[in-house]
């Protein structure tokens, strides 16, 4: 390299501006700061836009279900929430009936997709070979692509008559007898009632549910987990106290999301509950819940009285959601406190 080349000094980017006293100013405004500040402001106020719409439109699905269930609460007051009575011909309307089936099933759902979430999340996390994680993981999410109406046919025409001929039978010799469980198996076992779209929906939300639990257990760093496994810890032992208390949040999180899915749930629910306005003790009584009523009903009801009980029903399922979405937030809320304190 020359003296000469060796003098030259490099171009910067921009030229910095000299003040009166041609001191070099700090913070000389440019154009690539004008349209930066620009794109920051259109970019803060665009997602603005679309929180502040997300939030209307709640405000007004809340406000148009409210205004539609008028005539219906204003007829049956607060007894329409604790009303049995679902009697289209004489105009009287109760929504205690579809609440109840609407929980039972949901709490039905939970039963038995939970542990068997839990189970598949963990096999696949911690025990399966790697040459079938991945195409196991696969199967299992492909189970939530298939359509509810594909759930509802298959649980009509297969599961039902099994589970009628087989397992209801069975339920009843197992536990007929006893007193606290017994009433619950009671009936006539012919596949159809609330334990039938209770199992239905079980298969659905499994697909949810292990897959949230799934992918939180990745996350849990490998360090923590090969030094309970070094200090001697079953796979049992490192799961209970090491991943699930890592990772709670985000099981609880999956239940959520599986409890939403089995309380809207429609279809399917349709063609296995039985469809009938009553509250029975058995679970293998046919019942009716919020979705499969509102599915039935709402495209023939032209008494302005049964349309307006039949948005009302739409609103409990709405507010029953709020609920279900407050306490899992309470719940994650009291946990991170326990968390605190504990540290």
């Amino acid at each position: 390299m020359t003296a000469t080349s060796a003098s030259v000094e490099l171009p910067f980017p921009m030229e910095l501006r000299r003040g009166a006293h041609g001191e070099r100013d700090p913070n000389p405004p440019t154009r690539r700061q004008a349209v930066s500040r620009w794109q920051d402001w259109a970019f803060e106020r665009a997602t603005m836009f679309f929180a502040v719409l997300v939030l209307a439109a709640l405000l007004g699905i809340i406000a148009a279900l409210s205004i539609s269930a008028v005539p219906a609460l204003q007829k049956f007051g607060v007894g329409f929430f604790f009303s049995n009575v679902w009697n289209p011909v004489k105009s009287e309307f109760g929504a205690l009936a579809p609440i109840y089936g609407t929980l039972v099933t949901s709490a039905i759902a939970l039963l038995i997709g939970v542990p068997v979430s839990f189970g598949i999340a963990l096999f696949l996390t911690e025990m399966c070979p790697a040459l079938l994680k991945r195409p196991l993981g696969t199967a299992v999410e492909l189970l939530a692509a298939i359509p509810s109406i594909i759930y509802g046919m298959w649980g009509l025409f297969v599961f039902a008559p099994l589970f009628g001929d087989y397992v209801q039978p069975a339920l009843q010799r197992m536990f007929g007898d006893l007193w606290i469980l017994g009433p619950l198996f009671k009936g006539a076992p012919n596949g159809i009632g609330m334990l039938s779209a209770g199992v239905i929906l079980s298969i659905m939300v499994i697909p949810f549910i292990s897959s949230v639990m799934r992918d939180v257990f990745e996350i849990v760093p490998p360090i923590l987990k090969e030094s309970a496994y070094g200090i001697g810890c079953t796979t049992w032992e490192v799961v209970w106290n090491i991943v699930l208390p890592y990772t709670r949040v985000g099981v609880i999180g999956g239940i959520m999301l599986g409890l939403g899915r089995a309380l809207g749930e429609t279809m399917a629910v349709t063609f296995v509950i039985g469809n009938a306005y009553r509250i029975s003790s058995s679970l293998f009584e046919p019942g009716n819940s919020i979705a499969s009523a509102l599915a039935n009903e709402f495209n023939e009801a032209a008494d302005p009285v049964h349309r307006a009980s039949l948005i009302a029903l739409g609103l409990v399922l709405f507010v029953l959601t709020l609920i279900v979405l407050a306490l899992s937030r309470l719940l994650i809320a009291q946990l991170a406190r326990g968390e605190g304190r504990h540290t």
